[in-house]
């Protein structure tokens, strides 16, 4: 099931058969912004404990316009579907952060996310970073670690404590 997006809707998904042999990641186009917010939204929502948050704060999934035309927002597909996308930022501290990362529901345990981790991994290491930072969302945290990164703090999010996390590049 999860190499095949046609039928994601007609069942539960087959977590040992990974999705990343067919994905392709890309840089998004400015045109894809509202397909991608509403992505963003789907994914989100999934998250019974952000979800009043989110409903109240709609700016929340608003996706920069310089973001995506500077290069740094990434689209993951697969056969022509979008299953997923990922941001990153520069950091003052020259190292970079993880801005966004959301895989379709009906994608998930396929191995997207962490292909997209690795991807933005990749994009920040050609940039001379020596690190890939994220906020995470503690419902995500054993994801994150699984990916490599550590926790190395926390800090407080309008939806409530973030996990600040780190991985090595």
């Amino acid at each position: 099931m999860c190499d095949d997006p046609a039928s994601w809707d007609k069942g539960p998904r087959n977590p040992n058969r990974p999705v990343t042999s067919n994905v392709i990641i890309r840089a998004a186009t400015l045109a894809e912004r509202k397909a991608l917010e509403a992505l963003q939204l789907r994914a989100s929502l999934t998250n019974e404990g952000d979800r009043e948050a989110l409903l109240a704060n709609p700016d929340a999934i608003e996706i920069p316009l310089e973001q995506i035309a500077a290069g740094r927002v990434f689209v993951s597909e697969s056969d022509g579907a979008t299953i997923g996308f990922s941001a990153i930022e520069p950091r003052f501290d020259g190292e970079t952060e993880l801005d966004a990362l959301f895989v379709d529901p009906n994608a998930r345990g396929c191995g997207v996310g962490r292909l997209m981790v690795e991807y933005c991994a990749g994009v920040a290491r050609t940039r001379g970073s020596k690190a890939l930072h994220v906020i995470g969302n503690p419902h995500a945290e054993q994801f994150y670690i699984a990916c490599g990164f550590k926790q190395v703090g926390t800090t407080e999010t309008r939806f409530g404590v973030g996990l600040l996390m780190r991985k090595e590049l």
